[in-house]
């Protein structure tokens, strides 16, 4: 069995390309269109790592990040955030939400799968 992996975005179209992408290198992928779509899937199905979106309705990345890292099932899984904000501040932010890596839209998907097989081991 692959590694699971959720991807959070509320772009149908990037949660499309970042699945077709993960599938086709043997991940199995959970998708949830924010933050609390989310944290109820994750709930009943754990995930190997997450990779999110920052600004979404509902609760944005950094919230979910920091709802996942305050339970103690998710203290050491890898959250990643694919995202177009690229301000030094914001990458702040994610760190100290507890973002293990940052990814910037548009992406391409030798990058995606590096940064993924990298956290993944």
């Amino acid at each position: 069995m692959g590694k699971r992996i959720m991807t959070v975005d509320d772009s149908a179209s990037v949660r499309q390309m970042v699945a077709f992408t993960l599938k086709g290198a043997g991940y199995e992928v959970m998708e949830a269109v924010d933050g609390k779509d989310a944290l109820s899937k994750v709930k009943a199905s754990p995930v190997n790592m997450v990779i999110t979106d920052l600004n979404m309705p509902n609760m944005d990345g950094i919230e979910l990040i920091r709802h996942l890292r305050s339970d103690a099932a998710f203290k050491f899984v890898p959250i990643v955030l694919l995202t177009t904000e690229s301000q030094a501040s914001k990458k702040q932010e994610g760190k100290a939400a507890g973002a293990t890596g940052w990814i910037v839209k548009p992406f391409k998907p030798e990058q995606l799968l590096k940064v993924v097989k990298k956290v993944l081991g």
